[in-house]
């Protein structure tokens, strides 16, 4: 069997819009401080997130469930375009940032070989801003896990982050 490459697959796509500027929805998303107020769905935490945001640099965030089980997840940087993109790898890890197989942690996970996550903050003009986030993930398998319903969960605490950003601003 052919494996399907990055053009053929139908990845993954979330879109918000945000009312505020490109520079706090950007720092909602690379602050630390902020990413532990929003990394995970509805209900889930983050009591801990060490970033090193540069290229070559990474993102390590515990995922705490409300049932008190904890996950880790990384992120290496390979892009980042300030206030405009950022191109990364997400990986399940261990809490030094190992890779971990999510076979093994029980969860099933289909990447398309070869993608990178990518983030796009666009400025559309009147305060808002669009944030597009493509994943490594297929569109279906997406669906079909939970991960699209998860993502827009956490796009939601994004939001309230960005909203009390604006506030102070």
């Amino acid at each position: 069997m052919a494996e399907n490459t990055v053009s053929e697959i139908e990845r993954m796509v979330i879109t918000r819009v945000f009312d505020a500027p490109r520079e706090l929805v950007w720092k909602a998303w690379t602050d630390p401080k902020y990413i532990m107020q929003w990394w995970g769905p509805k209900g889930f935490t983050a009591p801990v997130c060490e970033m090193d945001f540069r290229v070559g640099g990474k993102l390590l965030c515990c995922m705490r469930a409300p049932d008190g089980q904890e996950g880790w997840n990384a992120v290496e940087y390979h892009e980042i375009v300030l206030h405009e993109k950022i191109v990364s790898s997400m990986y399940f890890s261990d809490s030094k940032g190992n890779r971990v197989d999510p076979a093994e942690l029980g969860i099933e996970h289909e990447a398309i070989e070869g993608a990178y996550d990518v983030t796009i903050f666009e400025d559309l003009g009147n305060g808002q801003t669009r944030l597009t986030h493509i994943g490594n993930e297929p569109m279906e398998s997406a669906k079909n896990s939970g991960q699209l319903e998860g993502w827009n969960e956490t796009l939601d605490k994004v939001a309230t982050v960005v909203a009390e950003l604006a506030q102070t601003k």
